[in-house]
């Protein structure tokens, strides 16, 4: 079975229509989930709990997409430098 990982993170927004936050310093991560539906359920706990903020946002990145594991990577790429 493929696994898919999933993050849960979030914070205050700068304008709470959009998804720039307000001091990256302070993002809250909620952690690494090992599907979506614990990582949906860890987001709906944080969204009721801060329910009251307006300015306060969470989401999931899915991590899982971020890298295509069957492509070939260079060690460097694979530390994030190009060259």
């Amino acid at each position: 079975m493929t696994q898919r990982l999933h993050l849960v993170f979030g914070g205050e927004l700068i304008d709470p229509q959009g998804t720039q936050f307000r001091d990256t310093d302070n993002i809250h991560i909620v952690g690494i989930f090992p599907n979506y539906q614990t990582a949906y359920d860890a987001w709906k706990a944080e969204a009721q709990r801060t329910v009251d903020s307006a300015h306060t946002r969470y989401f999931i990145a899915h991590l899982h997409r971020l890298r295509d594991e069957e492509a070939a990577a260079s060690p460097t790429e694979e530390l994030g430098v190009k060259g």
